[in-house]
């Protein structure tokens, strides 16, 4: 995660990295701000790419769509189960205890992250208008794909579905 102090390798337990909050606090708010991007909180990047493609799916397949929500919302919960046992409780891991909250380079690295997070959650289209092109050639090239193979776009979508 950060400098090697939190490696993922180090050490498996998701307790053991109880209580950085009090070590931590600029840290955790940066945490905070991107598992809630994870989430699809609205307001944030996340939120605008969860409903574009559970919008996207809805109209091939109602049922996929079901079981992609139903997913969107097993990843929420993990993640902020994941939040709050990081983040919140007893710092007992003695390695964790002398930790340091972020240095300038790396509020340098994460503050536009946030920040622009937070920017094409309410600002979607910045993002949209530049990649509008290329999805137009995408859409042009499926479509001369399909007409091609003799396959409508109708049967595509149910060969999709089932």
């Amino acid at each position: 995660m950060r400098r090697g102090d939190l490696r993922p390798d180090a050490h498996r337990e998701i307790a053991a990295y109880g209580g950085l909050v009090n070590r931590m606090p600029k840290y955790a708010v940066v945490f905070l701000v991107l598992t809630m991007a994870n989430v699809g909180l609205p307001g944030t990047s996340g939120f605008v790419g969860e409903i574009l493609t559970l919008m996207g799916v809805f109209q091939v397949n109602t049922w996929v769509a079901f079981f992609a929500t139903f997913g969107v919302i097993l990843s929420a919960a993990y993640a902020l189960y994941l939040y709050r046992r990081v983040i919140f409780g007893a710092l007992e891991k003695e390695s964790l205890k002398s930790i340091l909250d972020l240095d300038f380079r790396e509020k340098a690295i994460l503050i536009p992250m946030v920040l622009l997070t937070v920017f094409f959650g309410f600002y979607p289209m910045a993002i949209l208008d530049v990649t509008q092109g290329a999805v137009d050639n995408l859409i042009t090239q499926y479509t001369a794909a399909l007409d091609a193979a003799g396959i409508t776009k109708h049967a595509a979508a149910a060969a999709v579905s089932h």
